[in-house]
């Protein structure tokens, strides 16, 4: 079921539409009040003490008029920041679009945060007020001290029905494109997240470019398992509630609880974040109902095509036969989508199938409102074949990082953004995702790229459910992309939960890279998932397993 053609002409007519007053737009396209739009997980609380499992689209208008009247009498002006600390994917959404609605500009930040990071990460930004519930209200008290203050540190609770009567006169406010309207912060693997501003226009810019050339027009219902602070988990909250397709949030990403969810709300469309679907592949699927899922949406970094194969074949997806008609084939697609904060929107997709070719890292072509090359270290363009940073150009980009122009600054090279990715492209235009360039090892026999060697280990052996690969040198010695040193390089391997544990791990390893002429490992060692440390969305935090891996792999150095 797609959008129809008229309400995809109005949209793309619409001069004011933008990633800031969707919901404030809708009654404009005929959409009914009446209309159920938004289910809920029970994360939120409603102004009225209340857990509500579905909203429609004039409940929502009022509790975003509700929310828009506390902040306006807290002194929340035009362009002031407040930053959100949550971990529901409802708090943050409904936040934004009442903060949005004033002009202001909502910081989401993860409540998964370190609160040491976290405290930093807000008090650069010189917010004018913050917004939490329990249990996190207590330690951003703090804040109070910040030079400037916030104005207040107030609860989800605080607000009440009577608030809305303090709307300003003037409501909602007007946009124009370049007005901010989010900022979102990166994983943090390297450090202090990087706050990604997006205005009126960035935010938007990929869904409506994609509208207009007749793609993502589902209106299919959608389950979004993201992390709520991620601009994946605003713009594709946003995007449902312009189509009109039914959206439902679930906050938890676990394997097992997107499982459960799938089976209680029955989605046709399932987005996440790449770890969500290799844990639900990593469950026993057997009595599992997946069959209403027609594609999975796998958003940030590029997913390992071995953790989805047992997801792929257990739903349906439609397809256009030879008689031009409609049919159902079994299996669903899982779609890739290679992307970041700062990209606004995906900029690459790939489509895996069942039986389809493994094509290793492949993150596919760039989007048509996208430019994407390979670039050498002094910023020319690098021919099809040869390795080289990620530089892309969008008009979804990011206009900045927040209060940090020296970061944004040192992230151009040639007049590309730099995602901070190797990668190399085909004659084509496809492109392959190597490593970050953080993670890249230069060993004595060459360059280890760890994301494409842990893609080749989990393609070579089913008894590996996961695999990090990670290099370690002597102190003080610093290696990679950017560095001289050498490093040795290290497997940390966790097996299935049937597979035998290999006699030696380390020869069981380099069998298989020796087998495709890739550098061999120092060591391996077989490791539980417990070791491995993950960040705010999932990632794994390859800068502290260094720290830690000397420990973990101490019995084969």
């Amino acid at each position: 079921m797609l959008i129809s053609d008229e309400l995809r002409r109005k949209i793309l007519a619409d001069r004011s539409l933008g990633a800031g007053n969707v919901v404030h737009r809708l009654p404009e396209y005929g959409r009914s009040l009446d209309e159920q739009v938004l289910w809920l997980d029970g994360t939120w609380q409603s102004p009225a003490g209340d857990y509500p499992e579905v909203l429609t689209l004039g409940e929502l208008h009022e509790v975003v008029e509700t929310y828009a009247g506390f902040y306006r009498q807290a002194g929340v002006r035009a362009k002031d920041a407040v930053a959100i600390v949550s971990t529901s994917i409802t708090d943050f959404a409904i936040n934004l679009m009442a903060l949005t609605s004033l002009g202001a500009v909502a910081s989401l930040v993860s409540a998964h945060m370190p609160a040491e990071v976290r405290r930093e990460y807000i008090r650069r930004q010189q917010v004018t007020g913050i917004m939490t519930r329990e249990p996190w209200h207590k330690g951003l008290l703090t804040h109070v001290d910040d030079d400037p203050a916030p104005k207040f540190v107030a609860m989800q609770s605080d607000i009440t029905p009577a608030h809305r009567a303090h709307l300003p006169a003037k409501f909602p406010f007007r946009h124009t494109r370049v007005d901010p309207i989010l900022i979102s912060h990166s994983s943090g693997t390297t450090g202090i997240p990087k706050s990604a501003y997006h205005t009126h226009e960035t935010l938007f810019h990929g869904a409506l470019s994609r509208l207009s050339d007749g793609q993502d027009c589902s209106i299919r219902k959608r389950l979004l398992a993201l992390p709520g602070h991620h601009v994946s988990a605003m713009s594709n909250t946003l995007l449902g509630l312009l189509l009109g397709a039914p959206v439902v949030h679930y906050t938890d990403p676990s394997g097992k609880a997107v499982l459960d969810g799938i089976e209680k709300h029955r989605p046709v469309i399932v987005f996440g974040f790449t770890h969500t679907f290799a844990e639900m592949a990593a469950e026993d699927l057997t009595d599992r109902d997946l069959s209403c899922v027609a594609a999975y949406y796998a958003s940030g970094d590029a997913a390992h095509k071995v953790h989805i194969q047992k997801l792929l074949a257990k739903g349906r997806s439609p397809y256009t036969g030879r008689d031009l008609k409609q049919h159902i084939m079994p299996g669903a697609i899982f779609i890739d989508m290679f992307g970041s904060t700062e990209m606004g929107y995906v900029l690459f997709d790939y489509v895996h199938r069942i039986g389809g070719e493994n094509v290793g890292r492949c993150i596919g072509r760039p989007m048509r409102f996208a430019e994407a090359v390979a670039l050498s270290e002094d910023g020319e363009v690098l021919p099809p074949g040869e390795v080289g940073r990620l530089g892309v150009r969008s008009k979804s980009l990011t206009p900045g990082f927040w209060n940090d122009n020296v970061r944004w600054h040192q992230q151009w090279l040639g007049g590309y953004f730099l995602t901070g990715d190797l990668v190399y492209r085909d004659p084509g235009n496809t492109f392959y995702h190597l490593d970050r360039t953080s993670d890249a090892i230069r060993s004595k026999d060459g360059w280890v790229f760890s994301a494409y060697t842990e893609e080749l280990l989990l393609s070579e052996y089913a008894e590996i459910h996961d695999v990090t690969v990670v290099g370690l040198a002597d102190e003080g010695v610093r290696f990679g992309w950017e560095d001289e040193g050498v490093a040795e390089t290290y497997a940390l391997v966790t097996l299935a939960a049937d597979a035998a544990s290999p006699e030696d791990p380390t020869a069981w390893i380099n069998a298989a890279l020796a087998k495709h002429g890739l550098p061999e490992v120092a060591g391996a060692v077989i490791v539980s998932d417990d070791k491995i440390p993950v960040g705010i969305t999932g990632k794994v935090l390859k800068r502290i397993v260094r720290e830690q891996a000397g420990a973990l792999v101490e019995g084969c150095r």
